[in-house]
C-alpha cells in the first residue's frame, strides 16, 4: 500500500496504525534512511532537501561548481551533489526497495507516482482541512504561527516540487485508489484501510 498525504492531517500515524493491523512493515522513516544509503549521505541532509525545490543560492552554488570546479575532475571523481532532483531520482529506487522485501506500507516520497502500473499496490491519498491540521500539529507540541506557516506552505513547496520534477500536479488524483479525509480519525481511516 503507498499512502501520500498533505502535511499535518496524520497521514504517518495513520500508517504506523495500518501496518500494524496488517501485521506489513511500515516505510516512513526507513525510506529517508535507504534514501540517504543510496545517496552517501544522512538522513538529516536528505530530510532537508526531499520534495522540496533547492533554494536559488544551492542552485547557483551548484552551477558554479559543477562548471567551475567538477568539469577539471576525472570522471570516476565527480562530485555528486545532493539535491532535490538527485533525491527524487533516488526515491524510486528506495521505494522498489521497500517493496520487494514483501507486503508493506510505503508512506510518501513519490510512491503513488513510482508504483503507479503496479496492480498489486492499493495507492491512496489522506487528506484533511485546514482547521484540523493545525489544531493537530498545536496539540503535538508546535506552536501556533509555526503550525500556520507549515501548513500554508509545506503541501505548496511539495506542489511545486512535483511540477518540476515528475510534470505532475500534486495531488495527481488519477493515481489514487482512494483518498480519505482523516478529520474521521485516525483509527477510523485505519481500519478503513484495513
Amino acid at each position: 500500500m503507498a499512502i501520500e498525504r498533505e502535511f499535518g492531517c496524520g497521514g504517518s500515524e495513520i500508517a504506523a496504525k495500518l501496518a500494524q493491523l496488517l501485521g506489513w512493515k511500515l516505510w516512513d522513516h526507513e525510506l529517508t534512511q535507504e534514501i540517504a544509503r543510496l545517496t552517501n549521505s544522512t538522513p538529516q541532509a536528505v530530510e532537508q532537501r526531499e520534495w522540496k525545490s533547492d533554494p536559488a543560492v544551492y542552485r547557483v552554488f551548484k552551477s558554479f561548481l559543477r562548471g567551475a570546479f567538477e568539469g577539471a575532475l576525472p570522471p570516476t571523481d565527480r562530485l555528486e551533489l545532493l539535491d532535490a532532483r538527485r533525491i527524487a531520482a533516488v526515491s524510486e529506487q528506495a521505494v522498489n526497495h521497500a517493496l520487494a522485501g514483501g507486503p508493506r506500507v510505503i508512506v510518501g516520497r513519490g510512491s503513488q507516482y513510482f508504483l503507479r502500473e503496479r496492480k498489486d499496490v492499493f495507492r491512496v491519498f489522506l487528506y484533511a482541512p485546514r482547521n484540523f491540521k493545525i489544531q493537530r500539529l498545536i496539540t503535538a507540541g508546535i506552536p501556533q504561527e509555526e503550525a500556520i506557516t507549515e501548513v500554508d506552505t509545506i503541501d505548496r513547496d511539495r506542489a511545486d516540487f512535483v511540477k518540476k520534477c515528475l510534470n505532475l500536479n500534486w495531488p495527481e488524483i488519477h493515481l489514487y485508489n482512494a483518498m480519505f479525509n482523516t478529520a474521521a480519525g485516525d483509527s477510523f481511516v485505519a481500519e478503513m484501510l484495513a
